[in-house]
């Protein structure tokens, strides 16, 4: 993706070897890019969002096993070290499977080679190639995405807009680049296909109005802020053509863990007869969990419900209290859609039907996974 003509991933190491991310906290007001320096940086920037998104979550984390190993270089008892940093960055969002994955994909390779020179060396090159293969894997996903948007647009007028509905951000933003939802739209914009988005807001961090949207404006493809309860208002009325979401985790039996409001988009799409597909590179599986009702759903803090932040005159941002002081507030983050309720998964190896067996005929390697 391009911000203002120039390339950017969303996380990358700098040549000073810190971990460099995009702070999403600030966007669409202000493109802002975060150093971070220690490990229990790089666990705050997950926790409290600077970053987010399955694969960009994971990412992050494996970047920032580069400074747990240099850390653990610098104490006393390395391997001791290493494992008490990984745990600091895995606790910091319980649903998103891409973060455990990524860091214990990042101690296996460590543990591969026994100099603690190369370990480090090692973390650098795992944490490489772990966003290497997360933006390939998204690129893929586009490709395959787009034999269905094709497939709508053939059943249309020439020039008939395909509207495609979508929740929260599975874009750029949530992976190294490309996206998950968004690839396919990305890739059918590209190809000269009308495409429209109606884009959720997306309650109560807005990631669907402050960051889906701003990307697709960077991109230039046509799209729509929609507050989160007109999507089914619109599916009855013919005005969605399908919904495409991305997953923060998903049961190798085709329950969907996403951001919370996917659950009622794929109800409204199921009544109204609209396909319903989630975009995921094959790390956002969880191979080991065979019922989405046993994902571990994170609460987030009450101020993000009682409390919004926008730009006020003058182009500074203000945080304002919606709710009553005397109210509480619960803050759920994801919720679970059930297998039944989804037309497709568009994966990096092409698209699949929501049960164990279609996804296990393309990813057959994780047959045997417990």
């Amino acid at each position: 993706m391009k911000v203002g003509g120039k390339h950017y991933r969303t996380v990358w190491q700098s040549s000073a070897g810190a971990v460099q991310v995009i702070d999403q906290r600030h966007l669409p007001f202000r493109f802002e890019i975060e150093t971070l320096q220690s490990v229990t940086s790089v666990a705050a920037a997950i926790r409290d969002m600077h970053v987010r998104g399955a694969g960009c979550i994971g990412a992050t984390a494996g970047y920032g096993m580069i400074l747990a190993a240099v850390e653990a270089a610098e104490s006393e008892n390395f391997e001791a070290t290493l494992v008490r940093k990984a745990g600091e960055l895995i606790v910091t969002r319980p649903t998103a499977v891409n973060l455990r994955w990524a860091v214990e994909r990042q101690l296996g390779a460590l543990a591969s080679v026994t100099d603690i020179d190369r370990k480090v060396a090692m973390a650098q090159q795992t944490a490489a190639v772990i966003a290497d293969e997360d933006a390939d894997a998204c690129a893929k996903i586009g490709e395959h995405g787009l034999s269905l948007i094709e497939r709508v647009a053939s059943k249309k007028a020439p020039g008939q807009p395909i509207n495609v509905l979508t929740h929260c951000n599975a874009g750029w933003l949530a992976f190294v680049d490309y996206g998950s939802a968004t690839a396919p739209i990305y890739a059918a914009h590209d190809a000269g296909l009308p495409v429209h988005v109606w884009v959720d807001e997306t309650r109560p961090r807005n990631q669907g109005a402050r960051l889906t949207a701003w990307e697709l404006a960077q991109h230039g493809v046509p799209h729509t802020v929609i507050v989160d309860n007109a999507g089914g208002h619109l599916m009855q009325r013919g005005q969605v053509d399908m919904v495409i979401t991305g997953t923060d985790r998903t049961s190798r039996n085709g329950d969907v863990a996403n951001k919370i409001g996917t659950y009622l988009k794929a109800l409204a799409a199921h009544d109204n007869g609209i396909p319903f597909y989630v975009a995921l590179p094959s790390s956002t599986f969880d191979w080991k969990c065979r019922d989405g009702m046993k994902i571990p759903i994170e609460e987030r803090g009450s101020s993000e419900v009682t409390e919004i932040s926008g730009q006020v005159e003058g182009g500074h941002e203000k945080t304002v209290r919606l709710a009553s002081p005397e109210s509480s507030a619960g803050n759920p983050a994801f919720d679970v859609t059930p297998a039944r309720l989804v037309s497709g998964f568009i994966t990096e190896r092409g698209c699949c039907r929501a049960t164990e067996g279609s996804i296990l005929a393309d990813f057959p390697e994780h047959r045997s996974s417990k």
